[in-house]
């Protein structure tokens, strides 16, 4: 099948697949067991969530200097470095036995994830610019694919006994692995973004003054929709373990398949995005999008039965699917040096992960479900997400 590719171009999409399903396995490898690093660290819910929220922050600076980085390092070296150092600090996390140490561990993943995250989907959004097909939402349908074979992995070994310690490393030296394989076949050269009217490289955001760089149109606008998709989607992951655990009180190797219920569908809607949007269009592909995530996510939230509950995290995990893999191919076709668009949609996500984690910490904590609270952060955000939709898709860099 001629797809357009050279060679080289082959083998670098190859190590850019790769790449996103081994992020989506490092995080899932951890997130189901949640649970159980909340007890061992003897902390309750709220202080869970104000832990994930001061882990989160080093995300942002992140996205501040991702753009920088980037210019100066290159997207390749720039993934290699930090991906070594993102899967590094799963291990931290693994031995974790005390809230200082479980910050140290998230706030490492999170700010080497920004800067893996914007430089793999630059990579893989320049050679899917030169395909005769779209492959973003492949590329993160991987992504989510590694986050169900990690997060099976996670509830199966949780459910056998294995240690938090033992998992995690044994986790980390295969990734560790891999991540030195994709190194060696990424695209060694960038792409350089230009003016379309003058076809001159246009000074990208992140070496602006900071008004500039935050409160430009489709530039906010990145980061307003990119904090309520993360805060449907990481919400909805993070916390479906413990809406089986604590309202329903599943045990470990049952509350963990909720997770895996969210992100199976993300990989079905992720495999299948990009021949709905060839064959229906971007607008259409995410209004019906997010009619089926406020339902699934009301389902979820609200039934009280575990098998509905299950299929609602299902229909969410459908329903978000094309979500992120759109706005990371607009923000990285935007015009600038490369980084300027994630910059911005990674800031706003990052923003968002600060407030989340603790918003529905502190509402479980208190008389309210773990259902009701995170009903109470998605449904907005799935409301604000539905009504910008129009917008974005008027206000973003126009796709070749």
């Amino acid at each position: 099948m001629n797809d357009g590719l050279s060679s080289i171009d082959r083998r670098a999409l190859i190590a850019v697949a790769v790449q996103f399903f081994v992020n989506g396995m490092l995080f899932a490898s951890f997130v189901p067991r949640l649970p159980e690093i909340r007890d061992r660290i003897d902390i309750g819910n709220d202080a869970l969530g104000q832990l994930l929220a001061v882990g989160a922050l080093s995300g942002v600076l992140g996205s501040l200097l991702v753009g920088r980085m980037i210019e100066r390092f290159g997207t390749r070296n720039l993934l290699i470095v930090a991906g070594v150092a993102l899967c590094s600090s799963l291990s931290i996390i693994g031995v974790a036995t005390v809230p200082a140490l479980l910050v140290i561990g998230l706030a490492a993943m999170s700010i080497f994830d920004v800067l893996v995250d914007s430089a793999m989907n630059l990579q893989g959004s320049w050679i899917s610019g030169r395909r005769n097909a779209p492959v973003m939402n492949r590329l993160h349908g991987l992504w989510s694919l590694g986050t169900v074979v990690g997060g099976i992995g996670a509830s199966q070994l949780a459910g056998l006994g294995v240690s938090l310690q033992v998992h995690l490393f044994a986790v980390t030296v295969v990734l560790l692995i891999v991540v030195i394989f994709v190194g060696t076949n990424l695209l060694r050269d960038d792409e350089h973004a230009t003016d379309p009217a003058t076809d001159q490289i246009v000074d990208s955001p992140t070496s602006a003054s900071f008004a500039s760089r935050w409160f430009r149109g489709p530039l906010v606008l990145f980061a307003i929709v990119g904090a309520c998709s993360i805060a449907m989607e990481l919400t909805s992951s993070d916390w479906a373990a413990f809406r089986l655990s604590d309202d329903f009180g599943a045990a470990p190797a049952v509350a963990g398949l909720a997770y895996v219920a969210f992100t199976s569908g993300m990989t079905v809607g992720r495999f299948g995005g990009d021949s709905m949007i060839v064959r229906w269009g971007h607008r259409r592909v995410a209004e019906a999008g997010i009619v089926v995530t406020i339902v699934g996510l009301a389902a979820a939230s609200f039934v009280p039965n575990q098998a509905v509950v299950m299929v609602g995290y299902l229909a969410a995990g459908l329903g978000v699917a094309t979500q992120f893999p759109k706005l990371y191919d607009d923000a990285a076709k935007h015009p600038g040096r490369p980084g300027a668009g994630l910059g911005a949609l990674t800031g706003g996500s990052r923003v968002a992960l600060l407030f989340t984690p603790v918003l529905v910490g502190t509402l479980a904590s208190s008389r309210l479900s773990v259902g009701a609270a995170t009903a109470i952060v998605t449904l907005p955000a799935a409301v604000a997400f539905a009504l910008l939709v129009r917008r974005s898709s008027q206000s973003v860099a126009p796709r070749p």
